[in-house]
C-alpha cells in the first residue's frame, strides 16, 4: 500500500479564501493549542494514514461567485462537500477530501483553501477540465439561492485506508455520471465505516424530484446519519411530515439518526430507537446563509465522534444514544451554524472560536 499524504494541522485564516488571497504567498502553518472540553476536543495529530481514524468525504468542490451589499462579486471556495470537509478539519479532523476541480486559477483557489483548512485532498481530484462554480443570488433576508456550471466526477478512491467515517452529499450524490460511483464507494465503505449523508438538494443542477428520489433514498439507506433540511424534503415529497418513518433504519440496517433542520426554527432529530429531540435555533443577526447547514453536518459528526459513536462497531451505541445526550449534541450544532451566518461566506469556525 502506498503513502498518502498526511494532513496538515490547521492554522485559522483571517477569512475565507478568496482568489485575490491565493495569488499571494500564504505564510506557515503552525498547530493550533488543544481544547479541553468534550465537544470541542480535537483529534490527536495524525501520523499515519492507516492507522489514524480520519474521515472521508466526497463529493463537489465550487468557486461560490459572491455578490457584497454592493452588488460587487467576490469568489470564495465553496461547494457543500468541501464545506463539510472544511468544517471538519477546522475542528480538528484529520480528513481526505475526493472531489473534482480543474488546473486552473479557480482551482488554485479551492486547494489554497483545503490546505489553508488542514484538508487533504485525494490525488487525481484536480483533473476537471475546468472548476466548477456558482452564482450566488441573495433575497430580502440574505438567504441564498444558486445558479451552477459544473461537471461532477469521483475520482478513483485508489488504495485509501479505511476512514472512521464517510459523509457524501449534495450534488456529487446526485449528478451523473459520477453519483454511481459515490454510491458504489458508500456502499463499499459501509461494512467498515460510518456512513453520513445530506442531500442538500439543487433543483438546478440535478433536475425534478421525480428523476432523482430513487437516487436520493438509496443514499438514504446506505447511510448511518442523514441531515436534511425541511426545504429538501418539501421539494422531494411536497411535505416534511412524517418523513421520518419511512427514512428512519431498523436492526437490519439503515439510518440510525435523522435530523432535520429548520433555519431559525431550530431543530428535530429522531432515531431508529424512538428517540424525539426537538432543540431552538441561536438567534443570531445573519450575515448571510451560505454554509450554514455544512457547518451544522460537520459539528454533528465531529460531536459523535467525541462521544465514540462513529464506525462500523459502534452503530448498535449510536442507534441507542439518549435524548440527554443527542440535545447536547444537538446544541452544539446549533452554536456552530450560528456562527457561521453571522459572517458572510461559507466561513465555518475554528475549534478555539468554540
Amino acid at each position: 500500500m502506498s503513502e498518502w499524504p498526511l494532513p496538515v494541522p490547521p492554522t485559522p485564516p483571517p477569512a475565507p479564501a478568496s482568489l485575490s488571497a491565493t495569488l499571494s504567498a500564504s505564510s506557515p502553518m503552525s498547530t493550533p493549542e488543544p481544547e479541553s472540553e468534550s465537544l470541542c476536543a480535537s483529534a490527536p495529530s495524525p501520523t499515519r494514514r492507516d492507522t489514524q481514524p480520519y474521515a472521508l468525504v466526497i463529493g463537489e468542490s465550487i468557486v461560490d461567485i459572491v455578490p457584497d451589499e454592493a452588488g460587487v462579486p467576490h469568489e470564495f471556495a465553496g461547494g457543500s462537500p468541501m464545506n463539510v470537509a472544511v468544517g471538519l478539519a477546522r475542528l480538528g479532523r484529520p480528513t481526505t477530501l475526493a472531489t473534482w476541480y480543474g488546473a486552473d486559477l479557480r482551482g488554485m483557489l479551492i486547494a489554497s483553501h483545503l490546505r489553508g483548512s488542514g484538508v487533504t485532498p485525494l490525488p487525481g481530484s484536480e483533473r476537471a477540465r475546468r472548476t466548477p462554480t456558482a452564482q450566488v443570488f441573495f433575497d430580502e433576508h440574505r438567504s441564498a439561492t444558486y445558479e451552477f456550471d459544473l461537471e461532477w466526477r469521483m475520482p478513483p478512491l485508489g488504495d485509501a485506508p479505511t476512514p472512521l467515517v464517510v459523509h457524501t452529499g449534495s450534488i456529487g450524490a446526485t449528478l451523473a455520471p459520477g453519483a454511481a460511483d459515490v454510491l458504489a464507494a458508500v456502499r463499499a465503505l459501509a461494512p467498515h465505516a460510518s456512513v453520513s449523508y445530506d442531500p442538500n438538494a439543487r433543483p438546478h443542477v440535478i433536475g425534478s424530484p421525480d428523476a432523482n428520489r430513487a437516487q436520493i433514498e438509496a443514499c438514504v439507506a446506505a447511510a448511518d446519519i442523514v441531515k436534511a433540511s425541511a426545504e429538501d424534503l418539501e421539494w422531494l415529497y411536497g411535505t416534511a411530515a412524517d418523513i421520518e418513518h419511512p427514512w428512519l433504519g431498523t436492526a437490519d440496517g439503515g439510518p440510525k439518526l435523522l435530523v432535520v433542520t429548520q433555519g431559525g426554527d431550530g431543530v428535530t432529530a429522531w432515531t431508529s430507537k424512538g428517540v424525539h429531540v426537538q432543540v431552538p435555533g441561536e438567534r443570531v443577526e445573519v450575515a448571510d446563509t451560505v454554509g450554514a447547514g455544512d457547518s451544522f453536518m460537520s459539528a454533528l459528526i465531529h460531536a459523535l465522534w467525541s462521544a465514540d459513536l462513529l464506525g462500523a462497531t459502534n452503530r448498535d451505541k449510536l442507534a441507542d444514544i439518549s435524548t440527554q445526550q443527542l440535545t447536547e449534541i444537538l446544541n452544539f450544532c446549533t452554536r456552530v451554524a450560528a456562527i457561521t451566518v453571522s459572517r458572510p461566506g461559507a466561513n465555518p469556525p475554528w475549534l478555539r472560536e468554540l
